[in-house]
């Protein structure tokens, strides 16, 4: 078994470009989230940017504004989380990917 330096290389360049791709993609990578019986929702990317927020009018009682304020912070988290979860399973299937190309044994090649 021989150890190829310039094709390891390649595939070190190809990685880095994959990463840069998967870093542009994570912005299209959409989390949502429904939380109070779909009286909050929220829409986020994997970028960890907050796109949309959706607030029913009958989650609006101005007697209960932190009830109000404890449904849009649990609906920003868990849309950032569904979006991050999306990011991680293509970032972990990319790695498989590479490793097993590298041929590398014990590297699922």
């Amino acid at each position: 078994m021989s150890f190829d330096m310039n094709k390891l290389m390649q595939q070190a360049a190809e990685m880095q470009k994959q990463v840069e791709q998967m870093q542009a993609d994570a912005e299209r990578e959409i989390g949502e989230s429904s939380v109070g019986g779909g009286m909050v929702k929220v829409t986020a990317n994997g970028a960890g940017q907050v796109l949309t927020i959706a607030i029913s009018p009958d989650a609006v009682d101005p007697s209960d504004v932190e009830g109000l304020q404890d449904l849009v912070l649990a609906g920003v988290n868990e849309a950032l989380r569904a979006a991050a979860a999306k990011v991680e399973a293509k970032a972990q299937q990319m790695q498989s990917d590479l490793m097993g190309g590298l041929g590398l044994p014990g590297l699922g090649g």
